[in-house]
Formats: C-alpha cells, sequence, structure tokens
C-alpha cells in the first residue's frame, strides 16, 4: 500500500518501538478484517492495525499519534452497525485494536464487581461471572464477538435494558487512555463517589473520540435461579402495550425482557431460518416474547404460568405458548434472535435503531407505517425490538421481487419519513447502536445545538488535535 504521510516509515518504526514488529500488520490481506463492517456499509484504508497488549502502549501509541497528528480508529470486536469502528479511505489512519488486552483483572463476588480488559468479550465476561455465581446481564446477538470495550464506548444496550438498564448504567468505573497519552482510572467498586464530574460515564457512548477505553470494572448481579420464556399471540401493539403494563404490574423485577415482534418478521425468520417453527397453532398478526426470571427454584415458571392465564382471561392475548425446558426457551428466542439475518437473506432492507417513549410505541407504529405506504405502497415495514424500553428496530424490507440496489437507493428518503416520525413523537435517532459515520449528520439536524456544543467543547479539551476517531459522533 502507498503510504499518504511522507514520514510513514519513521511513524510505523516508532510504533514498532512501543509495541513490538509483530503487533504492527500493514499487509492488506492481514489489514482486511479491520477496514471494513458488518453490514459492508463502510470500507476504509488505514496506514496499519495495531494490536497493544497493555493499557500502557495504548497510552504511548495515542502519545505519539498526538505528537505527529496522526488520526486514530479504535476497534474492538469490529461487530457495530453504524461504522463507528471502520477508518476513513484517506489511508492516513491507524487501526487499534483492542482485541490483545483480553485479561480479567478480578472478580469480587462479595463486592458485586469485576474488572475486566476492553478486549474481553462479552460471552467471556458473562462466564467469568457465572464462575463466580454471579451474573452480568448485558444480552446481544454478537455477545460472542463483541467486546466490552466496544460494548462501552457505544453504550451498547441489548434484551435486559428493562430489567437492568444500559452499558452505561452497569459501568462502576473506567481505565481510558487519554490522547494525550495519560492513562486516567476510574476503577473500582465504589457504589457511591459523590466527588465532581461522572468521568466515568462520560466515555460511555462517546464512541472512541474522547479516549480509548482500555478496562472497566463491571456491576454483578446475583445469579437468577429460574426462567421462563413465553410467546404470545397479539391482536395490535396497541394490545401488546396494555399487555406490557399488565405483565409489570404483576411480575415486578421479575420481568427481564418484552420484546414485541410482528406477524411479517416472523414470517422471514420461518422462510429463512432452519430449524426455526411457528410456535402458536394460529398466526396473529402480533407477539410478544417476554422473559422472566427470579432467584428462588421454579418461582419464574409459576408467575409465568399465572399471568399469561390471567392475560389471556382479561383478553390481553389471543393466544400463549410457556417454554417447557431450556431448549424450547432457546428456540423462542431464537425467532427474536434472528430477525436481521432473516430480512437480510431476504433481500435489502433499510433500518432504523430509534427509541420513543414506551406509551407511545403503537401510534408510532401506526403512523410510520402510514406514511412509508403513501410513499413506497410496495415497501414492507418490519418493526420489532425492545418494546419494555421504548427502542423499536423499525426495519423497512425491499418489496417482494424488487431490485435490492433500486429499493436501497431509497435509503435518504425512507430515514426522512421514518425518523421524521420519531422527531415528532419526542424520540431518539439511536437507542443503543450509536451515531458512528452512519448518522453524523443527521445528528447535527436532530440535536439540540446547544448540547452539541457543550459535546464538542468536550471534544476540544480533551483531543484538541482531533486524532481521535475523526468523522465519528462529530
Amino acid at each position: 500500500m502507498t503510504a499518504i504521510r511522507s514520514d510513514a516509515p519513521l511513524l510505523l518504526s516508532r510504533l514498532a518501538a512501543i509495541v513490538g514488529e509483530a503487533a504492527v500488520v500493514t499487509d492488506a490481506t492481514a489489514m482486511s478484517p479491520y477496514l471494513a463492517e458488518p453490514r459492508d456499509l463502510y470500507h476504509g484504508r488505514a496506514l496499519c492495525v495495531l494490536k497493544p497488549s497493555v493499557p500502557q502502549e495504548v497510552a504511548g501509541i495515542l502519545a505519539l499519534c498526538n505528537e505527529t497528528r496522526a488520526s486514530v480508529t479504535p476497534q474492538g470486536g469490529n461487530t457495530g452497525l453504524v461504522g463507528g469502528q471502520t477508518p476513513d479511505p484517506s489511508g492516513a489512519s491507524v487501526v487499534l485494536s483492542l482485541e490483545r488486552l483480553n485479561q480479567i483483572r478480578a472478580v469480587d463476588a462479595t463486592a458485586d464487581a469485576m474488572t475486566v480488559e476492553a478486549g474481553v468479550t462479552l460471552s467471556q465476561a458473562q462466564d467469568a461471572a457465572q464462575a463466580a455465581d454471579r451474573y452480568f446481564p448485558l444480552s446481544l446477538a454478537s455477545e460472542g464477538s463483541c467486546t466490552i470495550g466496544g460494548n462501552l464506548a457505544t453504550n451498547a444496550g441489548g434484551v435486559h435494558v428493562l430489567a437492568y438498564g444500559s452499558m452505561r448504567d452497569l459501568v462502576l468505573g473506567v481505565e481510558v487512555a487519554l490522547a494525550d497519552g495519560r492513562l486516567l482510572s476510574t476503577l473500582g467498586a465504589l457504589r457511591k463517589d459523590n466527588t465532581g464530574y461522572d468521568l466515568t460515564r462520560l466515555f460511555v457512548g462517546s464512541e472512541g473520540t474522547l479516549g480509548v477505553i482500555t478496562a472497566a470494572t463491571l456491576k454483578l448481579f446475583p445469579s437468577p435461579r429460574s426462567h421462563a420464556v413465553a410467546f404470545l399471540g397479539l391482536r395490535d401493539p396497541a394490545q401488546a402495550l396494555l399487555l406490557l403494563n399488565f405483565v409489570k404490574g404483576r411480575a415486578g423485577p421479575m420481568l427481564h425482557a418484552f420484546e414485541l415482534v410482528s406477524r411479517q418478521g416472523l414470517e422471514l425468520v420461518l422462510r429463512h431460518i432452519p430449524g426455526t417453527r411457528d410456535p402458536l397453532a394460529q398466526p396473529h398478526d402480533w407477539y410478544a416474547l417476554i422473559e422472566l426470571a427470579a432467584f428462588a427454584d421454579g418461582e419464574a415458571e409459576r408467575a409465568a404460568a399465572e399471568i399469561l392465564a390471567a392475560a389471556i382471561e382479561a383478553e390481553l392475548a389471543q393466544d400463549a405458548t410457556l417454554a417447557q425446558s431450556l431448549d424450547q426457551a432457546r428456540a423462542l428466542w431464537k425467532l427474536r434472535e434472528s430477525m436481521s439475518e432473516a430480512q437480510k437473506r431476504e433481500g435489502g432492507s433499510i433500518k432504523h435503531d430509534i427509541a420513543v417513549p414506551v406509551n407511545t410505541i403503537p401510534r408510532f407504529i401506526d403512523e410510520a407505517g402510514r406514511r412509508l405506504r403513501a410513499a413506497f405502497p410496495q415497501a414492507r415495514p418490519v418493526p420489532f425490538g425492545h418494546m419494555g424500553d421504548g427502542n423499536i428496530h423499525y426495519n423497512v424490507s425491499q418489496p417482494v421481487g424488487a431490485d435490492k440496489a433500486e429499493f436501497i437507493a431509497h435509503w435518504a428518503e425512507v430515514n426522512a419519513i421514518v425518523h421524521g416520525v420519531v422527531h415528532e413523537f419526542g424520540g431518539s435517532i439511536s437507542a443503543e447502536h450509536g451515531i458512528g459515520r452512519l448518522k453524523r449528520d443527521l445528528l447535527r439536524e436532530t440535536k439540540d445545538p446547544v448540547a452539541l456544543d457543550a459535546m464538542r467543547a468536550i471534544k476540544a479539551a480533551l483531543d484538541p488535535n482531533g486524532i481521535l476517531n475523526p468523522g465519528v459522533l462529530l
């Protein structure tokens, strides 16, 4: 690859002195997996991919890049969906992969906390907690490959936000390499620390633009002893909202997830995902997937059975099935978690990760659908997701038999319709995926200008030379 910096050989040599020759990747084939993101929307180039193994090396890299004005693209598991981990096409950036920072430093069951490095995958963190008879509740479809650093940088959400909150709610402290090469640490198991600005959460959701998270102390919880997963057939999202409030009132903190699924979305899964089947005897226009968890053996199952019976009697659901085994529970969750993959196999899909107030979800879905049908009569809205916390993945699949490229060419028009309705309902254009490159310009149109000015001021204070993930977020 032709370097665009005249001092590239010297810079590469100095970087190698920090991390070792083997940790500086310049071969085009070896670099390629780090230069594109999962949806294939963004492709970049880079001077090199760096793989430090300790936080001090990360700090050293940033100090040198700050000195030489070399931009840095931090990257975790490269599972992000908005291009925030992908370098730009200039080839001037260095990709900073955190995959070798993969140590679990401490697990303290008594303090309900564990400290892990940024490259630990989410599934590894879950396993480490489980080994100590504790529970780390963040759960994502990509948990086998996404990393804690990336989860923090994007403030990941997932299916259990209803019960435990997003990543911002699950972190006690962070270790961060700043742009000037200093290491900042708020690590520790303190639950109360009223000593000024909340620096920990400042870096959560900052998408690598303020510093590079190298480690974090995470909250742990007692391990639930019983789980219940149910799948219910519904008339419409309005009935789903009534059901949600009904279940919340009876299950209380046992309610861990409440997911909304449309019949159209379920049919895509049944068509494209092997090993799936319709869990109810008759089709319904909408469905809810509900999970309860409790700390006494059998408690969740008993509560779920009583709640489902009461919901049917109150005509808040038309039908329901309760998983009778772990395999059945996994099969029900597979229907929900395969939504995105099924849409991909069906053809072109224009995706939206939005949030609106929970009580407005039925009206939002109706209004967004009405406007889309008026503009694109044959397009197929496939809304699904975390109804319990207001986060709906409002995806739009191409018309049957349509040309994928021609449909995707309407991306901006479809976005304008969906995000326009989101704005009218007081919602957010990004609930859990972040802003990245994909929504950067849209953020300028939708975010409070004063809030944007405050964000820019913080960025200028912590990264005055603008080396950290330029072109992302701001």
